[in-house]
């Protein structure tokens, strides 16, 4: 287990690839930004990453520490520090029990923030109904993460991403067969391409799933299926580090012309624009969630500036951790509108689903959580390129279709967010 006390976690002076100047703020805001440190009773607040083979979710827990910390160097909440657990749950069904039940059991936390798992999520869903304890994510990609009264996430996850990212595919690049490559999680891959599938189909246009078993995945047979299938384009619906897989398969049978190359956000990585290389100039799209990383907001720019003064070295830098941070300062907003001396569980769980109508640039809609049983307030994103060694915009906020969204417009319409 991590413990992030209520001192500042040391400076690194390490950035990321992709954060420029123009993304930076002097200081960082946080919290009452008083510049005095918070001594009272602390307030403890869970955290739970996946962080092994076959991918890392730990950005939205780094940024949700580094957040909280300057929060603690900056009154607070009203003077009462936050001491953030966090813990690793290894993608081990049996470990991400363990830890969740330690945190909201045993530490008896008021809520998670900045969670990021595809088995935490799955395994514990029940444990935070049942205990009452809001889980504020930062990486959900199951659905899971999304139907349940308990968990609310600032990331959009797979459905949506993958969506959007068609979408702009069939309008723009001429896409009439896809390829939805995942993993063979049925809340997961399959969920997510399913999706997929449905929306091509309302479309008049075709879906083929094709989904590997993370335990033993086989790159080259899937590449080999797609060009079986007959498609014209591929959706890379996995994490970055094996859909960089795919295309450097595909690079070394000089299959980039092929197809046309589509992802949902994961491959919105600041490492991938120095692995690609020129051969794939101009031909990799990905749907983002949040803004992109060099964008001048006022979010943005605190979110480079949090993690300069108190991220770690090797603090992942990606979309999580802007996700990992907007979460914490959610969180942290909502806590200064409570009397200190009654923030405990229930009271904190009440105040998260009373969240309605919160913006900010990193999003392209409003945040909000209520009391629902479901919850997905991100479904709209933007498009980038690959092109230049960089990621270039190609695309503004646009929302997405698709019936899935059906309940969740009720929602917004039932908070008066919509028409």
């Amino acid at each position: 287990m991590k413990l992030y006390q209520m001192s500042a976690i040391a400076a690194s002076g390490w950035l990321y690839l992709g954060l420029t100047a123009g993304a930076m703020a002097a200081e960082p805001v946080c919290g009452l930004n008083n510049a005095e440190k918070a001594s009272g009773e602390p307030i403890l607040v869970g955290g739970i990453n996946g962080n092994a083979p076959p991918g890392d979710f730990s950005g939205g827990t780094d940024a949700a520490a580094a957040y909280f910390a300057c929060v603690n160097d900056n009154g607070g909440i009203n003077g009462r520090p936050i001491e953030y657990l966090v813990e690793n749950d290894q993608w081990n069904p049996e470990l991400a029990s363990q830890v969740a039940t330690k945190l909201v059991k045993d530490h008896g936390v008021v809520a998670l923030v900045g969670n990021g798992s595809v088995v935490s999520m799955a395994v514990n869903a029940r444990l935070y109904v049942e205990e009452n304890v809001m889980v504020m994510a930062s990486a959900c990609a199951i659905s899971d993460c999304y139907e349940n009264s308990n968990i609310v996430s600032t990331n959009q996850g797979p459905l949506p991403s993958g969506i959007g990212a068609m979408k702009y595919a069939i309008e723009e690049l001429g896409t009439e067969h896809v390829a939805c490559i995942g993993f063979n999680i049925p809340n997961n891959g399959g969920w997510a391409c399913d999706w997929v599938a449905k929306y091509m189909e309302s479309k008049g246009k075709k879906s083929s799933a094709l989904l590997m078993d993370p335990a033993s995945v086989d790159l080259n047979s899937v590449y080999l299926q797609a060009l079986a299938e007959g498609v014209d384009s591929i959706l890379l619906m996995l994490p970055a580090g094996p859909a960089l897989g795919i295309l450097q398969v595909a690079e070394e049978q000089d299959g980039r012309d092929t197809f046309k190359w589509i992802s949902p956000t994961p491959l919105y990585d600041p490492s991938i624009p120095g692995t690609l290389g020129d051969y794939w100039d101009g031909h990799v799209f990905v749907n983002i969630e949040l803004a992109p990383f060099d964008s001048s907001g006022n979010d943005n720019g605190n979110w480079v500036a949090v993690m300069d003064l108190y991220g770690q070295k090797g603090d992942r830098r990606d979309t999580f951790s802007q996700s990992g941070f907007l979460s914490a300062k959610f969180f942290v907003e909502t806590l200064l509108t409570m009397d200190p001396d009654k923030i405990k569980r229930d009271s904190v769980t009440a105040a998260i689903k009373g969240i309605s109508g919160l913006k900010s640039d990193l999003l392209c809609g409003p945040y909000y959580v209520g009391d629902f049983d479901r919850h997905m307030p991100n479904h709209a994103g933007r498009m980038v390129v690959y092109k230049g060694g960089r990621f270039e915009v190609v695309r503004a906020c646009y929302d997405i279709e698709s019936s899935y969204l059906d309940a969740i417009r009720q929602q917004e319409r039932a908070l008066n967010l919509i028409d």
